[in-house]
């Protein structure tokens, strides 16, 4: 064979393919640095995901722990299964067996799992039988309310917490099969039922249904949040020291009553979401899983992570499996069983970082990349946002979150954290610091501007004044801080002084620039819209165990010769004003027209509105311009007017044309002129006919 000088070609290496930049980081020059952290926890996501699933990459099915443990029914026999792997025996006791042990109560653990089993003849346990688990473990027993339990009463006499079988004969008939929550954007009514009525005492599902949500529909708001839905022993701890995590609170009524509250919210086209804790929970061993099976750390971190210090309360571990599975099928169990349209998680910032966000300046993007974060928990609420829009792709998912986490609120595939929206927490405290720091002459317009509407741009917000945190003893409501102890002296009509009408003005002000700036939604405490008089204690040693701060008095918005009225009727006009022409806060930008912090003037554009805004306690401007397309505006909303409180100084019947500039026509401009006066807002609209004339 004849020899050639050809050389042989070696065979080309393979490129590894380079992984897509996630999106939350192209957008965000500044997360350059930090792209292999946020892309490790992308990928600690899906693994754990894929782990969970076998591969599958759906948690729909993983998430089913409550149908299988805790106490069921089955044609023939009951079943009640519970994970407690360092038990050694459990017994059922309860009202059946005179709440003694007994060999034909005693469970059985399944081989190979820390899960134990009982079956029992369908004749043997009866709705609203009481019942307990009787754990031992090495060295020690004890009675606990089971981890499942669906349904979880109080004793009137004793205060002992039980578990209690619910199979009523005819289960509940849902009116509202399918509902689909409507984001035009959100205006969050948030509420607690026990404290929602005007009467001394523990509200209950259907006094809220029949006397609160008929109030809330009036006013405009199309979603509410209800807090302190699962059990809690303490009622006084807001209901954010959970015991029972499947158990919606029997103190306001019975599960029945709560779907048939959902339901007809639905029905009038209301969203619901609930308030979830999975942050933390209660210390209790009795009622909660404090202890459950003679190990502290079954459900909870080891120490010194065990504990939450702030809280008095005990710490998730998010990287157990079990865990995981508990607190999903959590989620997927209050979506399925009582079709709640979402949830407001609490505490998010305790559990992304090691120190809760104690102490913590978050001063700088390192400072959310610096080591100190807990993986397991960022994986756990990811997880969790992609099982929940799972079982409802039109499902609400709202972060309460403090310390400006980046990809929060981002979607999962962009390299964020799956949540459709984050609180702006930084809100409510930049108007108790403006109320409590600074002279009504230093409100300065472009610094309200800026901090209303400070966000990230690929993550939505839910926008308000004050939550229920400001109400809570302790603290103050922004009406307190603006008038305090003249709410009981001069508030009847004809009785108020100075500090009187300031407060109703700015209160007014106040809320209509945080609702008009939103970029998701808008959230209102319960009585906050026509300034509660009073703050929330609840029954407590320290005030003789007295209702007379766990309550809202309705009494006092319904009686017109007072001026809280005034407040509720701007409330309602507002957020109807905003829903009708608001309807997507994306596609419908804040372009501000106007500031002047020398006059406290302040004017922005949505869309055909127009919100002018003169923060000047003293001086009132006649022919102030501003420079808007060209046209005819209507005022359509007018915080001075007599009808909310105000001095009526405006003529609001005036149409408002715009004037010729030949510099200002070149791009479709004129000057709108009008009367400011001092402390006051008004909104004006586009004639629609000017306009189309364009």
């Amino acid at each position: 064979m004849k020899a050639t000088n050809r050389k042989t070609e070696k065979p080309k290496a393979k490129r590894t393919p380079r992984p897509k930049q996630l999106k939350i980081v192209k957008n965000d020059e500044w997360l350059k640095p930090f792209e292999g952290a946020i892309q490790g926890r992308h990928d600690h996501a899906l693994y754990k995901l894929n782990e969970l699933t076998g591969g599958k990459g759906k948690l729909i099915d993983f998430a089913d722990g409550h149908l299988y443990f805790g106490l069921h029914r089955t044609p023939r026999q009951w079943v009640l299964r519970e994970w407690a792997p360092n038990a050694t025996e459990i017994y059922l006791i309860g009202t059946f067996n005179d709440w003694k042990e007994d060999p034909a109560f005693a469970f059985k653990r399944i081989p190979e799992t820390g899960n134990w089993e009982l079956k029992l003849p369908g004749k043997v346990l009866h709705h609203l039988d009481l019942y307990k688990l009787s754990i031992h473990w090495e060295g020690g027993q004890g009675e606990r309310v089971p981890a499942w339990a669906n349904r979880v009463v109080q004793d009137e006499e004793t205060k002992i917490f039980s578990a209690q079988v619910w199979h009523p004969q005819e289960p509940y008939q849902w009116k509202v099969e399918k509902f689909r929550p409507r984001r035009e954007p959100l205006f969050i009514y948030e509420c607690h039922i026990g404290m929602s009525q005007d009467a001394e005492k523990v509200g209950t599902y259907n006094e809220f249904r029949l006397n609160v949500l008929p109030r809330i529909i009036a006013d405009g708001y199309n979603c509410i949040q209800i807090m302190a839905i699962a059990e809690h022993p303490y009622y006084g701890s807001f209901g954010y020291h959970v015991s029972s995590f499947f158990a919606p609170s029997s103190r306001f009524g019975t599960p029945d009553e709560l779907k048939q509250l959902i339901d007809e919210a639905h029905a009038a086209g209301i969203t619901v979401i609930m308030d979830l804790v999975h942050s933390h929970a209660v210390k209790n061993e009795v009622e909660g899983l404090g202890n459950y099976a003679g190990n502290p750390d079954q459900f909870f971190y080891p120490a010194p992570r065990r504990e939450h210090s702030a809280w008095d309360s005990l710490c998730f571990d998010y990287g157990k499996d079990d865990v995981i599975h508990f607190l999903l099928s959590n989620c997927k169990y209050w979506l399925t069983e009582f079709h709640f349209d979402g949830f407001r998680f609490d505490g998010v910032t305790s559990m992304l970082y090691y120190s809760h966000g104690l102490g913590e300046s978050f001063c700088g993007y390192g400072d959310y990349f610096n080591g100190h974060q807990d993986d397991n928990a960022i994986c756990y609420l990811t997880l969790a946002n992609l099982l929940i829009h799972e079982v409802n792709p039109h499902a609400i998912t709202i972060a309460e979150e403090v310390s400006g986490m980046p990809g929060l609120a981002a979607p999962f595939k962009y390299g964020g954290y799956g949540f459709d929206y984050r609180m702006a927490m930084n809100i409510p405290d930049y108007w108790i610091k403006t109320i409590k720091e600074r002279r009504d002459e230093d409100w300065h317009p472009s610094s309200i501007l800026w901090e209303l509407t400070n966000r990230r741009s690929d993550e939505k917000t839910i926008s308000y004044c004050e939550s229920h945190d400001q109400a809570l003893v302790g603290d103050k409501t922004l009406i307190f801080r603006l008038i305090d102890a003249d709410m009981y002296w001069h508030f009847r009509k004809g009785d108020e002084n100075g500090n009187v009408h300031r407060g109703i003005a700015l209160h007014k002000m106040i809320r209509l620039v945080t609702a008009s700036t939103i970029n998701g939604g808008y959230l209102n405490f319960m009585g906050n819209e026509f300034g509660h008089p009073e703050w929330i204690d609840f029954p407590r040693e320290g005030n003789g165990w007295s209702y007379k701060y766990a309550r809202r008095q309705w009494n006092l918005v319904d009686n017109k010769s007072l001026c809280y009225h005034y407040l509720g009727d701007f409330d309602n006009a507002m957020i109807h004003l905003l829903r009708q022409n608001v309807h997507n806060a994306q596609r419908v930008p804040v372009q501000e027209v106007w500031h002047d912090d020398g006059d406290q003037v302040l004017a922005y554009m949505r869309g055909d509105l127009v919100f002018v805004f003169n923060f000047s306690p003293a001086h009132s401007f006649e022919g102030y311009g501003f420079r808007v397309p060209v046209g005819a505006y209507d005022v359509v909303l007018n915080s001075d007017a007599v009808e909310y409180g105000g001095n009526g100084f405006a003529d609001d019947s005036v149409c408002h044309l715009t004037n010729y500039d030949p510099l200002l026509a070149r791009d479709g401009k004129g000057w709108l002129k009008l009367y400011l006066p001092a402390r006051s807002a008004v909104v004006l609209k586009r004639r629609k006919e000017e306009k189309n004339a364009e």
